[in-house]
């Protein structure tokens, strides 16, 4: 197989660059990020299509990855429960090493063939779930091991690749080949291929809690009171929703039932 995220940038002598001319560069090779996702969408619909009838039928989804992109797949996941109020262990991620390094990049865990499949079976995965690997590569071990364990389990499995052609898709019922070319800095697949990374799985989660019937209209109606901010942006929610035109009114009724959704659904 090509590995295209391994090809020598086509910016040379950068340490005789000015600061000028770095970002523009790097802003003209983000620039190829969109059209690259945008022809992976049919692809891409396929995956979310698949997540969406697994957890309506009470399944769960699981990212596994190491690197960048795993790391990106655990900052999607935590902010999930909050802004949908969706149950922890819905949508989940294994990252080579632990999420609890998360900040350590414990890189060399990305070897490890068998790590991936036995943290997920430390999960009890089975055929109501499905998997998604995560690698630019397209051959990350710890990710290419588990979908392997998964397709003899009759688990289903997608993936979010970088690279054509590559292992990983071939073990991916739902593979997601997301092609954005060498990387400003040979090799450094934290930049293009983690910026497509982050706004695939902003597309999926977002829109796998819209299908799921936890957004309205274009507003987060289930989003937890965490903090002042989400509170009283939950507040003026409700008060649009249902015409209650004092805010201290609108703010208890909120707090008494603990989402807007929940609050509306009484007031009906």
């Amino acid at each position: 197989m090509l590995k295209i995220t391994e090809q020598p940038s086509s910016y040379r002598h950068l340490e005789t660059r000015t600061i000028e001319e770095i970002t523009a560069s790097i802003n003209k090779e983000d620039a190829k990020v969109v059209p690259a996702i945008a022809k992976a969408l049919p692809q891409l619909n396929k995956l979310i299509r698949a997540i969406v009838e697994k957890l309506k039928n009470g399944g769960r989804m699981f990212y596994l990855g190491a690197g960048s992109g795993g790391r990106l797949s655990v900052l999607d996941v935590i902010e999930l429960p909050t802004t949908f109020g969706v149950e922890k262990g819905l949508v989940n991620s294994i990252l080579a090493g632990g999420a609890d390094h998360l900040i350590e990049a414990r890189e060399e865990m990305e070897d490890h063939v068998m790590e991936g499949w036995e943290r997920l079976q430390n999960e009890n995965i089975s055929a109501s779930d499905i998997v998604i690997g995560i690698s630019a590569s397209g051959t990350t071990p710890f990710v290419l091991g588990a979908l392997k364990k998964c397709k003899q389990s009759g688990i289903s499995t997608g993936c979010i690749v970088s690279n054509p052609g590559s292992p990983i898709a071939m073990y991916a019922d739902f593979p997601v080949e997301v092609i954005t070319g060498p990387e400003f800095l040979t090799g450094s697949t934290r930049m293009k291929c983690g910026s497509a990374q982050k706004m695939i799985f902003d597309m999926i989660s977002t829109t796998v809690m819209i299908q799921l019937q936890r957004v309205e209209d274009n507003q987060m109606v289930n989003v937890l009171l965490i903090n002042d901010k989400i509170t009283d942006r939950a507040v003026k929610m409700l008060m649009e929703k249902s015409g209650i035109s004092q805010y201290e009114n609108a703010k208890s009724i909120l707090l008494q039932y603990g989402s807007v959704k929940k609050a509306m659904d009484q007031l009906k």
